[in-house]
């Protein structure tokens, strides 16, 4: 079997959130044994985040120049796993914010990069980006059952062994992935060559509406385990419905071609941002177990589609050149508007209980307007480049 391109970075995809995987179950435990406070641990999760908000663009614009964005990815791949060296040699609070930090930042940084990387050589083959990223999820899901296991088996001790064996595999998979860009002969693509070129309301308003459906997603990350905890539903159940979501999202990711290829990407960001109002307004009334069962089977409807509905959108209407910086403004969207959702609600679920999804499904409402709003507006046929390079109706024609 030939190691294409796409087989190689669906390699990569997979062993890419592996280590959030161990983190996910792992992380809190991990750190109360080390002598840390609630307060404490909530801090290391949310600084990493903080601090990448303010280096995504940068990181994205430097991956832009390199000569390929492959150079990027590599580079973080390896670093971070250093980085996660670090951690088990931390000491305190202060090191462990630094080492966990310095490693996450790594980590996170190259995400987008290889987003906009893999969505460019695809588009260009004409394969299927969908079911590449779809490793991922696969990858991660695959990794969150290993830790399951090996936590009933060894308990808390199997955290550093599983972080840094998954760092060495990433760092080493990183290593087999392919070039990126076209060839320097090719016909550059079609699209805008600096971001200020699209910053008006038909293009920031689909971003910021799934920036904000996509931070009512990262509640269910920080909160849903807690909230069903406290509904009496116990630690195995609680695990298997997170698991219910991610093969959600991973049977999406494979079967987007067929679907997602009949819609304007747009059209797939309604209804992502109708289904998310639906999903959330629902968990706002502590829906029995068998709801849950269906609620957390939408998500691949709720997140998944509208994920590769916002990079192909994304992909429409910039070129190659700014590619990984475009992706990471779209990330930095998201960041700031996940930071300040987990903090209301936060705020909320202390004073409301479960009535607090009634602000995310409200959040979702406000999404869906501005999506709405953008397709009113509209926007011009896809910017042409500085070269004079005109849309390729065969591969940019969805907007």
């Amino acid at each position: 079997m030939p190691l294409t391109p796409e087989r190689r970075t669906a390699a990569f995809y997979f062993v890419l959130f592996l280590t959030g995987g161990v983190a996910n179950a792992y992380l809190g435990v991990w750190l109360a044994t080390r002598g840390l406070s609630d307060e404490q641990i909530g801090v290391v999760n949310a600084a990493p985040v903080f601090v990448t908000m303010l280096l995504t663009l940068l990181i994205g614009r430097l991956a832009d120049r390199a000569r390929d964005w492959r150079q990027v990815v590599l580079v973080g791949a390896v670093l971070s796993g250093v980085a996660g060296l670090a951690l088990p040699l931390a000491q305190g609070f202060w090191a462990i914010l630094a080492a966990w930090t310095a490693y996450s930042v790594l980590h996170m940084g190259i995400v987008p990069v290889i987003d906009a990387a893999a969505m460019r050589l695809t588009a260009r083959r004409g394969t299927d980006f969908a079911a590449l990223r779809g490793y991922g999820t696969a990858g991660y899901l695959f990794v969150l059952v290993g830790t399951g296991y090996a936590a009933a088996v060894w308990g808390d001790g199997a955290f550093v062994p599983l972080f840094l064996a998954a760092c060495l595999i990433r760092a080493i998979v990183a290593f087999g992935l392919p070039a990126f860009r076209a060839p320097g002969d090719a016909v550059p693509g079609p699209g805008a060559t600096r971001l200020r070129q699209v910053m008006q309301p038909w293009f920031l308003l689909p971003l910021v509406g799934f920036a904000l459906i996509n931070a009512t997603h990262h509640l269910q990350n920080a909160f849903q385990a807690l909230i069903w905890d406290r509904q009496g539903i116990g630690p195995a159940l609680i695990g298997i419905l997170i698991a219910v979501g991610a093969l959600s999202e991973t049977i999406v990711f494979f079967a987007f071609q067929r679907l997602g290829a009949r819609y304007r990407a747009r059209t797939l960001l309604m209804f992502s941002a109708a289904l998310t109002v639906v999903r959330w307004g629902a968990m706002a009334f502590a829906p029995g177990l068998l709801w849950l069962f269906l609620l957390q089977s939408m998500h691949g409807l709720t997140y998944a589609i509208g994920f590769l509905a916002i990079i192909r959108f994304i992909a429409n209407w910039t070129a190659e050149d700014i590619a990984a910086e475009a992706q990471g403004f779209f990330v930095t969207l998201h960041q700031i508007a996940s930071v300040i959702a987990i903090t209301g609600f936060g705020w909320l679920l202390a004073r409301f209980g479960d009535l607090a999804f009634l602000a995310a499904a409200g959040l979702a409402v406000v999404a869906l307007g501005m999506i709405w709003a953008s397709r009113v507006v509209q926007g011009p046929a896809p910017v042409a480049d500085a070269r004079g390079s005109t849309p390729d109706p065969g591969v940019f024609q969805r907007r």
